[in-house]
């Protein structure tokens, strides 16, 4: 398939896009950003209106970097769709010569001129608040907080599960604080750390789990903090059994923070047995695949 779909727009927006300019936007547009958010994607027209409804009601100025890592259905005209007009500072990079989200966060990456970068994905829920508290966590005194990692909740993020994900998540960045406890969609960096830890490198790590290699060698520069008020809800879509292996997992848990770089070479070499290259995230299970 080659081009783009066509759009029902009457069925992609809701009665907000008709209304009034938000204030988040409108703040956005007022004052100096601080933020740029990474928003790859590939083929999300099920989802990515409304993520990016919610992004651009933050409450915190932002510039928005979305990366187009190859899709052939209507993602960049619902973007365009969501954003025009909105009072948001955004761009679409077209990123679809190299497959997966590495790839597309290191083009985007390279537009970023701003003090804090986030990396989101296009079916993640992000409360209001999102970028105002992983702020409030960066913003310590001496800079040595380098990121701000969301816990991973239910969209509603009530109840008793939500509150169990919550504290276990909390308690293992406390016991584990130089690891990755979730993934990329809800990461938030100081930029300069980000850039001097190396960035997204296809030829450093071009396999998937990249949010987890990545985090590694910019906790070399700093530390993790993680906050029950600082969450997101990330999509449960995906069942393709395209991850680690329990073997691998524990390995990753118990290896000493100065042996984690052999650990990620012993890592990519399985991986690249098992072909699990950061394309292989373009498998749709709930769509077939494209």
């Amino acid at each position: 398939m080659s081009g783009y779909e066509p759009c029902d727009e009457t069925v992609a927006f809701d009665p907000d896009w008709w209304d009034e300019p938000v204030a988040g936007a409108s703040a956005n547009a007022a004052a100096a950003a601080r933020w740029t958010i990474l928003l790859a994607f590939y083929n999300e027209a099920d989802t990515i209106v409304a993520t990016l409804q919610q992004l651009r009601r933050q409450t915190r100025p932002f510039k928005l970097v979305l990366i187009d890592n190859g899709s052939t259905d209507c993602s960049v005209a619902l973007c365009h769709g969501a954003l025009a007009g909105r009072g948001v500072d955004y761009v679409i990079l077209r990123q679809g010569e190299i497959a997966g989200q590495t790839a597309a966060f290191s083009a985007g990456l390279a537009q970023v001129e701003t003090e804090f970068v986030a990396t989101c994905d296009a079916d993640t829920f992000y409360p209001i608040g999102y970028l105002a508290q992983a702020e409030r966590l960066l913003d310590d005194d001496r800079g040595r907080t380098v990121v701000a990692s969301a816990c991973f909740v239910p969209s509603d993020n009530l109840g008793a599960r939500a509150a169990a994900m919550t504290l276990h998540q909390c308690i293992a960045t406390r016991l584990l604080p130089r690891q990755a406890h979730v993934g990329a969609a809800g990461h938030c960096f100081r930029t300069d750390a980000l850039r001097a830890a190396g960035g997204y490198d296809m030829s450093r790590w071009p396999y998937v789990l990249g949010d987890h290699e990545v985090l590694h060698r910019v906790m070399k520069l700093g530390r993790q903090r993680m906050t029950p008020s600082h969450w997101c809800s990330p999509s449960r879509r995906r069942r393709v059994p395209i991850r680690w292996t329990l073997t691998e997992r524990l390995a990753y848990h118990l290896t000493p923070f100065a042996l984690k770089d052999r650990y990620f070479r012993w890592l990519g070499r399985r991986f690249a047995q098992r072909g699990l290259f950061a394309a292989r995230l373009r498998i749709r299970d709930w769509q077939g695949t494209q």
